[in-house]
């Protein structure tokens, strides 16, 4: 084997990798700070009910507009329930695509 390529990895491509993995280390740290900040805003009954997530899905507001408290009790929790899985899943799409974009696509293990 010749000297500095161990189990087929010179130290030039370590360096290269130990590199990117700290880049992509800094930039996970801007983007859960970014993420944190974001404010995503899903809505159900034609807005008669929104709700407001972070980009890491931590809940950040309900809006109910008054007259969904007409409706049914049934009717308003549908609209509720409809709004959160609508905020729940343009937060997860939103975070998947920020690290996708972070990492440059490659396909990292364990990263969504």
């Amino acid at each position: 084997m010749p000297q500095g390529q161990g189990f087929g990895f010179g130290l030039g491509k370590m360096k290269e990798a130990f590199q990117k993995a700290k880049q992509i280390q800094e930039g996970a740290k801007q983007l859960q700070e970014e993420l944190e900040e974001m404010r995503l805003t899903a809505e159900s009954g034609g807005g008669l009910v929104k709700i407001t997530l972070t980009g890491n899905q931590e809940p950040c507001a309900v809006e109910i507009d008054p007259k969904a408290l007409e409706e049914s009790p049934e009717m308003l929790s549908d609209l509720v329930l409809t709004a959160m899985k609508e905020a729940y899943a343009l937060s997860t799409a939103t975070m998947k695509e920020r690290m996708e974009e972070l990492t440059g696509g490659l396909g990292l293990p364990g990263a969504f």
